[in-house]
């Protein structure tokens, strides 16, 4: 049975985690930069921060399995997964851009019922739980109820080294530069969906992404009120790397669009 106080204590894990992250940040050097692949960055303190995450964790759920970015995934005869990002936007991270944040999502069987996006730079810290709503800072937050795609602030993303399917890519972003507000690529899918879940974006898509990177924001976004779905609008999007988020007043339009580009 999970405890009604376990939210609070991932929320209290991950302010604890990214006092540590802010900290590293003042005195970061390049010089400790890792490639794990073309243009995938990682560094001691992603490493730092998921171990002190799963340690965290593992003391709260003994048995649980983890889906992790950096370490790996840990199998356990279990119901219950965490799926963990210890630090979303490590290019940003690295670059000194203060756009960065850390993800927690806990996944029973195949549904994930709880979720945490802290921003590190900011403090904001979001959060959701299975049918109770979503959270910003304590505060019940909902999607926009804007319904024009003309009105619309859209958020995006672009894959860093697989780039088979640029024209498609290029193709959508030119409709939505010529029909919305502007199109915004911050570099943190987590970030991203909580601010559709809050209203600060009307909608977010990408494609090329992993599991870590929309398991927490994705809940946040469906419990605040908003619409969660692969391109092609099945259910396929914490493994199927690809996601769009979107409020209901706008949700179809961006589905159409995706699903007349990407086939």
């Amino acid at each position: 049975m999970i405890s009604p106080l376990l939210l609070n204590q991932i929320r209290h894990i991950a302010i604890e985690t990214g006092a540590y992250i802010k900290q590293e940040a003042i005195s970061f050097h390049t010089s400790a930069i890792e490639n794990k692949g073309l243009h995938d960055l990682v560094s001691y303190v992603d490493k730092t921060a998921e171990k002190r995450i799963v340690e965290s964790l593992d003391l709260l759920m003994p048995n649980a399995s983890f889906i992790n970015e950096e370490s790996g995934n840990i199998q356990r005869q279990a119901e219950y997964t965490w799926i963990i990002d210890p630090l979303d936007g490590t290019t940003n991270f690295i670059h000194g851009i203060p756009h960065y944040c850390i993800s927690i999502a806990l996944m029973y069987q195949s549904q994930i019922i709880m979720g945490v996006v802290h921003d590190v730079a900011t403090g904001d810290l979001f959060s959701a739980q299975a049918g109770k709503g979503s959270f910003l800072n304590g505060q019940a937050i909902h999607v926009s109820s804007r319904d024009n795609l003309s009105e619309s602030l859209i958020a995006t993303g672009f894959p860093v080294n697989n780039f088979s399917r640029i024209e498609p890519t290029l193709s959508v972003l030119e409709q939505l530069i010529l029909n919305t507000r502007g199109v915004r690529r911050i570099g943190t899918a987590a970030l991203d969906l909580s601010y559709v879940a809050c209203g600060r974006f009307d909608a977010y898509y990408e494609h090329g992404l992993y599991p870590w990177d929309v398991a927490a924001g994705s809940l946040i976004v469906q419990e605040a009120g908003g619409h969660v779905s692969d391109f092609s609008g099945a259910n396929q999007y914490l493994f199927g790397k690809e996601i769009v988020a979107a409020a209901p007043g706008v949700y179809d339009t961006i589905l159409q669009l995706l699903r007349t580009y990407y086939r």
